[in-house]
């Protein structure tokens, strides 16, 4: 999407908004089809906590991919937008009962069971209803992603899997309960991960504990190596869409898959991360005695990612780069009444003006999911662009 685009768009809806480029996102799922299918036994299921907006849940379901829903209400979102109970793989640290009972009424592919507690109470809910809850354990592997420590999720420290001094008693339990078919194992080590190392170390462990589990009788059908495959988020014009090539054929090098019927992963950043755009318009331009501000009618309410881990995504001043107007070294910032409403200090952009339109790019994960209506503020509707047109968004 050009400049122009996006300056000509912003003339009609009010700001802040989200747009979101759907060619991108076409590219990217034409892309990731053709980088999985590397060995026929990869499959992906889109981790829709990233985005779930009604455009992009169609383009996800008409790609023949499945769904990682982490509560009841995403389940439900997926069942409304075409998704088969039997594509949806439901993950969370704390399912409540109400969500259980409903994912076994809908009779969904595949818990992720996170703890031995919660394996017991899927237990007893299935074994009231009398059904089968086709389960898989996650496992804490103990390995370090060295991302940040709010999205690493696979150390001892972390509240999510099961520990690997359970795992034996999370499998006798699974085993011996007859409402529990346990079909796989599940990791899941962070977000946002940008080398394949971490990676490795996983196929590794996961090849020892497989073949282990193998010699003492016990198959598995599946393998669920989770997400966390990270984006380019310092300069989205390098790669227009997530490069994962190298994330898929490092595994396929080093995971054993002899054993095992399919291997899932949960993409969900990598998918559509770099399709959203938020769009924002420049209030005032503050002169401070050492330093520069650019306040925005965006703010943490509607990207809260750059506060809540200190990540900083690309700003383009569209309109200033349309005039060709040298760059200035400036902080940007949001209006909320909040000293962490701050997209980033020391941003080099065209020189700003008030009511200059802003491109905060590589938005499209974790963006709009987030957004809240702090200091009663309004969330207004996201904008969908394709082959040089707005399309509307099916009503769900």
């Amino acid at each position: 999407m050009t400049q122009s685009e996006i300056q000509q768009i912003s003339s009609s809806h009010r700001t802040p908004f989200y747009l979101y480029d759907m060619d991108v996102l076409d590219k990217t799922i034409s892309e990731l089809k053709k980088t999985v299918s590397v060995n026929p036994k990869f499959r992906i299921h889109y981790a829709m906590k990233a985005c779930y907006e009604s455009p992009v849940l169609h383009k996800i379901q008409r790609a023949g991919f499945g769904i990682d829903a982490v509560s009841g209400g995403e389940i439900l979102k997926a069942i409304d937008h075409g998704f088969k109970p039997s594509q949806i793989i439901f993950a969370g640290v704390g399912k409540t009962d109400e969500e259980i009972n409903l994912a076994l009424d809908l009779q969904i592919g595949c818990f992720n069971v996170e703890s031995l507690p919660e394996l017991e109470v899927i237990s007893q809910l299935a074994s009231q209803k009398d059904v089968k809850a086709h389960i898989a354990l996650r496992v804490n592997p103990e390995i370090d992603a060295h991302t940040h420590h709010y999205i690493t999720t696979g150390l001892a420290e972390n509240k999510f899997g099961i520990n690997l001094c359970q795992l034996d008693e999370a499998i006798a339990k699974s085993l011996s309960s007859p409402n529990i078919d346990l079909v796989g194992l599940h990791f899941h080590i962070g977000s946002q991960i940008t080398i394949v190392e971490p990676f490795v170390l996983l196929c590794q462990k996961i090849n020892a504990i497989v073949a282990q589990l193998f010699e003492r009788g016990i198959n598995l059908e599946s393998i669920d190596l989770g997400g966390g495959f990270g984006i380019e988020y310092d300069d989205t014009s390098k790669n227009e869409i997530a490069q994962l090539s190298h994330f898929f054929s490092t595994i396929n090098r080093y995971l054993d898959t002899s054993h095992i019927q399919e291997v899932i992963f949960e993409p969900g950043r990598a998918i559509v991360g770099v399709c959203g755009h938020l769009i924002s318009r420049i209030l005032f331009v503050k002169e401070g005695v050492q330093r520069t501000f650019v306040i925005l009618d965006a703010g943490m309410t509607e990207l809260i990612r750059p506060a809540l881990y200190g990540a900083r995504h690309p700003i383009r001043n569209i309109t200033g780069d349309l005039r060709k107007d040298a760059p200035r070294q400036v902080d940007i910032v949001g209006p909320v009444c909040e000293s962490s409403d701050c997209f980033g200090c020391d941003y080099v952009i065209a020189n700003p003006k008030r009511g200059d339109i802003v491109s905060i790019d590589s938005a499209g994960a974790y963006g709009h999911v987030m957004a809240s209506h702090y200091n009663a503020r309004q969330l207004f509707p996201s904008v969908f662009y394709s082959q040089g047109k707005e399309i509307l968004p099916s009503c769900h």
